[in-house]
């Protein structure tokens, strides 16, 4: 990442809005003219619109960076499995290298063609996994070839052609809405009130600021242990102890310093390399002379796996939130699901 972006993401998480970026209001306010104009098309037009068979549950973000979508994702595939349901997923495929789409994602599969985060919850979840920008011809794909009674949708709340039934934003607690503001003179994707149409706000961690005007369910990214990035072997938190205090630190996701905190708190100390999202790794970006451990996110394992050392590790995490969450989710699915049954019964 370049000193300018990285000082325009800090400009755009202030709390007070940043005067130099002034001259980017004008362009801020042809984005939300553009955003609305193109959401109100779809909405009174109808044109476009692909209506699925199945409930599509949305996981998305307002603002640009990540947020914590992914591990959400993933247990919100395990506690609706747990509830009867049977989901698949569908993604855009974000730095996926194919010529032919949609296509889908095996465990195991080359990250670097396939995307980081869709391998990622191949093997997280085990449920189907289809890519392709167009979100309804992913979802179509994925419903032909598997049966799937639920949709997850990882992104894509601004891909308004795919019609949904939950929507899901998921906010970082700690950089929340930034200065509220569009791009680019803000992090937002879409004008802020767009928050206030969505069936659930998840906080990724307790908000830092005062959030009591919205209503939202706090997850929490909580370690679950540390797995060998070359070997698989399952070292226990209990036992972290064996790897050392000084270790170095990877992360290339939106937020690193979420993830290089988290390490601190388990005890580890050591330098901390920041890598933009969606970083491609080379085995050169590990040239660390001092022979200490490594500890990245499970979304860099999967990219590293290739060449790998033994002393490599992922922490891997479990996304934590309220029992009542996934109650409220699943019966709003529950609804949706009973709504299409009766549509096909009567037809």
């Amino acid at each position: 990442m370049s000193r300018f972006s990285e000082s325009l993401i800090s400009a755009w998480y202030q709390p007070d809005f940043n005067p130099l970026l002034s001259p980017l209001l004008p362009l801020s306010k042809l984005m939300v003219w553009q955003v609305r104009r193109r959401l109100n098309q779809y909405q009174e037009s109808r044109q476009g619109l692909w209506q699925p068979p199945v409930p599509i549950i949305v996981v998305g973000n307002i603002s640009v960076g990540g947020t914590g979508k992914t591990p959400l994702v993933a247990s919100l595939v395990a506690a609706l499995a747990s509830r009867g349901f049977r989901p698949g997923i569908i993604s855009r495929g974000y730095g996926a290298a194919i010529d032919t789409y949609p296509a889908t994602v095996l465990p195991g599969d080359d990250p670097s063609l396939l995307g980081d985060e869709p391998v990622m919850l191949a093997e997280m979840t085990g449920v189907p996994v289809v890519i392709d920008p167009d979100r309804p011809a992913a979802a179509r794909h994925l419903l032909s070839k598997h049966d799937c009674d639920v949709i997850i949708s990882d992104d894509g709340l601004q891909h308004y052609a795919l019609v949904r039934h939950v929507e899901i934003i998921v906010l970082d607690g700690v950089r929340w809405l930034g200065n509220g503001y569009c791009l680019p003179a803000g992090p937002l994707r879409e004008p802020i009130d767009r928050i206030h149409s969505v069936d659930f706000v998840v906080s990724n961690g307790e908000p830092v600021c005062d959030a009591k005007t919205l209503s939202y369910d706090t997850m929490q990214l909580v370690p679950a242990r540390l797995v060998n990035v070359k070997t698989g072997e399952i070292i226990a938190l209990s036992e972290r102890a064996v790897l050392g205090a000084h270790i170095h630190a990877v992360a290339g996701i939106g937020h690193p310093r979420r993830f290089f905190d988290l390490l601190q708190t388990l005890g580890f100390e050591g330098t901390d390399y920041a890598f933009p999202d969606h970083y491609v790794y080379r085995a050169d970006d590990f040239a660390f002379a001092d022979g200490l451990p490594v500890i990245m996110t499970s979304k860099d394992a999967i990219k590293c796996r290739d060449f790998a050392r033994d002393d490599w590790w992922y922490l891997a995490v479990d996304a934590i939130l309220p029992d009542s969450f996934w109650s409220r989710v699943s019966e709003k699915l529950s609804v949706s699901r009973s709504s299409f049954q009766s549509v096909s019964s009567n037809g």
